[in-house]
């Protein structure tokens, strides 16, 4: 936390310009309460971003160099006072003098063409795929590089990466009402350059947007430049040679995805090679991992490659967090015409929703390698850590932490990325693994996505205005708590019109008679509430402990009703088994078997939403702990015979120990305490445990239906044949209940499909999966 001078939320991230000089609406003069956030969060900002405390302290010991907010800016809002002139005719011609006075770091090709050539990994390939005849020279061999020689001389022109930059401004000023920029690790990474370690930008991938946001918003802060790996496939010869000239690595043109490129047996040596120069040249890289299938990881793990084998030093990781008020597509085919029709509807196209973009603090790759903080030996398959559980076998239930290697493909094509030991590839996945949730836990929440999980999670049947006022406010405060940061600001009539406004294609708002607050209900369509579950993410990413203890409650509770009666069913005044079906009895959980609930609930999480340094057990504690801070759970002590320090009556004489553990006690109160917990009783309480269990319900009830649909299923099925089945079985079932659209997702797909995979699913699997869920 650090003193924020604004007013509750920072007054710099200035709302879009739709809430802003309008007439008041009728329920929002009827809801004359405005945000009162406690005293703390009126003085005090969450900061996020900061580096991981476990694997990478020496990073974190590096402090910003300041006590106060930086405050956030707003690229498109550009002025005279951000040039060196004043005068009318400069405030019509502010955006050209403000992008000429920004600096630009050249970087000209110059012989990088034959460094490359003659790298020994180039070669050894080449000696590989082609022997050269007796009499033919080396120029021989490196006319195999032709396909690559465009991405090789990609370089970044100061006179056109200018242009660029002010064409996107007025670009993005004709699509987004603003996009801000947390300021508060700049400087961390200008003081990061200044050390000579080069700066790697790791952000997930949302949009095709997202390559052009980082390195504008560098270049606005006069920042150096980063080479963009870009995954698009691009024909269009213009628009590749023009991007190649701004710093974007892009495909090769023979390979329309990044599986083709990389299978292809010269293009990995030839990019680690590239990757190897521009590092050597002090160059930053800016590169998208996918949260779903983890393409982009390969670039990853070329870097800690190259750092391993000593040809580059280190470099710094550094996350960023992209956060956009309306979901953006992904899969995008870019063309010149296209583009250009895209340029020509934003003559007429209104500027709807904003970014908030936050950088974080850049960290030592090669301190979070060679510390041995990053712990990966306690990784096993899922089938050693479920398939005990499935088949009903508790007795032997082991204790690790899931394995995810699809995360990071091998290629037989990149022998030099093939790992010498297990150890070594669990690593390089665990680095992917924790830039996925180190850029998530820094992306800040927007309002639609506050408005979208309430929506789903909590008011699915609909609710009044006034309601869903409150309910904001109420999870704003928990958000803040939660140290996450928000992206938008003003009074909560405002946000929560503002968040209507942007989601009235996606919902049913139904005008009441006068005197009475309009009722908002989710669209009940595919489309619709494919929509609303993409944007609540972020709520459930901060969530998630929460998400994950709930069901483990949940699940639990259905163990109690499914048997009739249980010994830890009890009401005041009656035994257990006289108990049947009392909504207001008392539920005794033990610590141990909710807390192996939530431990097998981690396992079937989606990559991201758990940090890979923390060990399951301790996020499943984490978890319980996290209801009992929320008023959910009330824990409540065993009753013993005797109390656990009268030594007196206890059995046996005492014995004198002796132990080099600084730690240990010879006093009886040492004994681990049996503590149990009960649900709370407030009226309150079930409908907050309900809207933490929806929150992943979605992958659950994906996982149950994907399940079902294995006996009706030819095998044997490639991979993407297979996932496109089960997306369309999901969405046939949804079709047919007509709700539970959140669950025939594609990432929800692909996630029931990865857990079945890593449990090695079988001809006699389906069944037992189904009973154990």
């Amino acid at each position: 936390m650090v003193e924020e001078k604004k007013d509750w939320i920072n007054n710099n991230t200035g709302l879009p310009p739709i809430q802003q000089n309008r007439p008041a609406l009728s329920w929002e003069s009827k809801v004359k309460k405005k945000v009162r956030a406690p005293s703390c969060l009126g003085m005090f900002r969450p900061v996020m971003g900061q580096c991981c405390h476990q694997c990478t302290p020496d990073s974190l010991g590096k402090k910003l160099g300041q006590n106060s907010f930086l405050g956030f800016r707003n690229l498109l809002s550009i002025n005279e006072t951000q040039t060196r002139y004043r005068g009318w005719l400069v405030r019509r011609v502010c955006c050209i003098l403000f992008v000429s006075g920004c600096k630009v770091y050249g970087s000209p090709v110059s012989d990088r063409l034959k460094r490359v050539g003659q790298s020994n990994r180039v070669r050894e390939v080449l000696g590989a795929t082609h022997k050269a005849p007796e009499g033919e020279d080396s120029q021989g061999q490196l006319s195999l590089l032709s396909p690559f020689l465009p991405l090789i001389s990609t370089c970044i022109s100061p006179g056109l990466i200018r242009f660029l930059s002010w064409v996107m401004l007025k670009m993005f000023a004709s699509v987004f009402g603003s996009i801000q920029v947390n300021k508060n690790h700049l400087p961390a990474l200008d003081r990061a350059a200044q050390e000579g370690s080069p700066l790697v930008y790791v952000y997930v991938r949302q949009s095709a947007l997202d390559c052009a946001l980082i390195p504008l918003v560098l270049f606005c802060h006069s920042l150096r430049v980063p080479y963009t790996v870009c995954p698009l496939h691009i024909k269009s010869s213009f628009l590749r040679s023009i991007l190649q000239k701004v710093g974007v690595v892009l495909l090769p043109l023979s390979a329309a995805t990044e599986l083709e490129a990389e299978m292809h047996p010269l293009y990995s040596a030839v990019m680690t090679s590239l990757v190897r120069e521009l590092l050597h040249e002090g160059q930053a890289l800016s590169v998208g991992v996918s949260a779903e299938s983890g393409h982009g990881g390969q670039w990853l793990a070329r870097i800690r490659q190259l750092i391993k084998e000593g040809s580059v030093p280190d470099v710094s990781l550094v996350p960023v967090g992209i956060s956009y008020d309306c979901v953006t597509t992904t899969d995008v085919k870019v063309g010149l015409h296209s583009v250009l029709q895209w340029l020509l509807s934003l003559l007429w196209k209104k500027p709807v929703g904003s970014v908030m973009i936050h950088i974080a603090q850049p960290f030592s790759l090669k301190e979070m390698c060679e510390s041995g903080r990053c712990r990966v030996d306690e990784w096993l398959p899922l089938q050693d850590l479920l398939l005990p559980v499935v088949l009903n076998n508790r007795a032997d239930c082991v204790f690790g932490k899931r394995r995810m290697s699809w995360l990071l493909p091998t290629f037989r094509s990149a022998p030099e990325l093939e790992e010498k030991s297990r150890s070594d590839r669990d690593i390089n996945v665990a680095i992917v693994l924790h830039l996925i949730y180190s850029a998530a836990s820094c992306t800040a929440v927007m309002s639609t996505s506050l408005v979208s999980s309430l929506l789903l999670y909590k008011h699915s049947k609909g609710v009044s205005t006034s309601v869903l006022c409150r309910d904001v406010a109420w999870l704003l405060e928990e958000l803040f708590f939660r140290n996450r940061d928000v992206g938008f600001g003003g009074t909560l009539p405002e946000i929560v019109h503002y968040s209507l406004c942007l989601l009235a294609p996606h919902l049913v708002i139904a005008a009441m008679p006068l005197g009475k607050d309009p009722i908002v209900v989710p669209r009940p369509s595919f489309s619709s509430i494919i929509h609303l579950s993409l944007q609540a993410q972020k709520v459930t990413h901060a969530f998630i402990l929460e998400a994950v203890g709930a069901c483990a409650v949940s699940a639990m509770l259905c163990e109690v009703v499914f048997s009739g009666a249980s010994s830890r069913v009890r009401t005041d005044g009656a035994k257990g088994e006289e108990v049947r079906g009392d909504m207001e009895f008392d539920v005794v959980l033990g610590q141990s078997e909710l807390t192996e609930k939530a431990l097998q609930l981690c396992h079937l999480l989606p990559p991201g939403m758990m940090p890979p340094c923390q060990s399951a057990q301790s996020f499943a504690l984490d978890a319980v702990d996290s209801l009992v801070r929320c008023g959910i759970l009330v824990m409540e002590e065993i009753p013993r015979d005797v109390p656990i320090c009268d030594f007196w009556k206890k059995e046996g004489t005492l014995t004198w120990t002796t132990s080099d553990d600084p730690y240990h006690s010879d006093s009886d109160c040492e004994e681990p305490d049996l503590c149990s917990y009960k649900i709370s009783q407030p009226r309150q309480c079930p409908e907050m445990l309900f809207f933490f269990c929806r929150m992943l319900a979605g992958h659950l009830r994906a996982l149950c239906w994907t399940t079902a649909a294995l006996d009706g299923m030819d095998s044997p099925l490639a991979e993407a044949e297979f996932l496109s089945q089960i997306h369309s079985h999901l969405r046939d079932t949804a079709n047919q209940k007509k709700r539970h659209y959140e669950s025939c997702s594609e990432e929800a797909a692909h996630t029931a499909v990865r857990a079945l995979m890593d449990l090695g699913v079988s001809d006699s699997l389906p069944l037992c999966v189904c009973v154990s869920l």
